[in-house]
């Protein structure tokens, strides 16, 4: 992987010495460089051929305004520090599709989650081609996707149709039907109570606004919608919010995940077609 020089990112929590390198010869390769991109963090690791760990995640806190080049020029001090990887995943929290982003909702405001949209800002994230950014930037083929998407990639079991619903900045989720991950649906940004969304009544701002306990009733609705819409057989509930809902209160069906499910998803793109995330012929080669 070509690492960029230059000062390494400010506040990584790793910072790749040569014990870590040593180390990483012992796993079993390829290696892929993992990357989740939120709202409030960016988070990146890289894990083995068995999406195990060889290095401990590092992370930065994400800035704004953030327009494409600035996200690309980021996340390459932040992985810097890492051991050398074959391939990179990229988890995005907005539309993707075939690596270009079709909705950034965050990076399109002046400063985060609920400040006013740029134009210009919404011009350039517009079909941005970021998985061919971060390959001319990374030196490594990437893969980009959905967050929820990498994140459900690691939760879901292979079997039915299941559903991951991620709590944090926002309401993200995704689809898999037999382990295969399903074209992605903005579900956030649609209707859900009050002539709100789901990213309005159970994002990290509602939460903080009306407390844990009615956010925890919210979000049992929205589950319930959720059901309703695709007859899921298992639901998977992730995020950093996750471990704010009491796992006793939650239908059968329904499993709270571990927020690390972000980094190790990222193996599971490279494995196996799904739809949406590279060109159909590769998809189906």
């Amino acid at each position: 992987m070509t690492k960029p020089t230059g000062t390494q990112a400010t506040g990584t929590q790793a910072t790749g010495s040569d014990d870590g390198a040593a180390g990483a010869e012992t796993h079993p390769r390829p290696f892929t460089l993992a990357v989740d991109i939120g709202g409030t963090g960016l988070k990146a690791s890289v894990l083995d051929a068995t999406g195990s760990m060889v290095a401990d995640r590092v992370k930065v806190a994400t800035t704004y305004p953030m327009p494409p080049d600035g996200l690309v020029s980021k996340l390459c001090a932040l992985v810097a520090p890492l051991p050398d990887a074959e391939r990179a995943s990229v988890g995005f929290p907005g539309m993707v599709r075939t690596g270009h982003v079709l909705s950034a909702p965050h990076f399109v405001t002046v400063g985060g989650p609920g400040t006013d949209v740029d134009s210009d800002l919404e011009r350039a994230w517009s079909r941005f081609d970021l998985a061919t950014a971060l390959t001319d930037a990374f030196g490594i083929p990437t893969r980009v996707a959905n967050d929820a998407d990498i994140q459900g990639a690691a939760a879901v079991s292979g079997h039915g149709l299941e559903l991951v619903v991620t709590l944090g900045t926002g309401f993200g989720s995704s689809l898999f039907y037999e382990g295969q991950l399903l074209p992605h649906l903005e579900i956030a940004h649609q209707p859900f109570r009050k002539g709100q969304t789901y990213d309005d009544q159970v994002g990290e701002a509602a939460r903080k606004e009306v407390g844990d306990e009615r956010w925890a009733k919210r979000v049992s609705k929205a589950l319930a919608n959720m059901r309703e819409l695709c007859f899921f057989d298992r639901c998977y509930v992730g995020g950093g919010n996750a471990r704010r809902l009491k796992r006793d209160d939650l239908p059968e069906d329904v499993t709270v995940i571990d927020n690390t499910a972000g980094i190790l998803g990222g193996i599971k793109l490279w494995e196996g077609a799904h739809v949406g995330v590279t060109e159909p012929e590769a998809a189906g080669s």
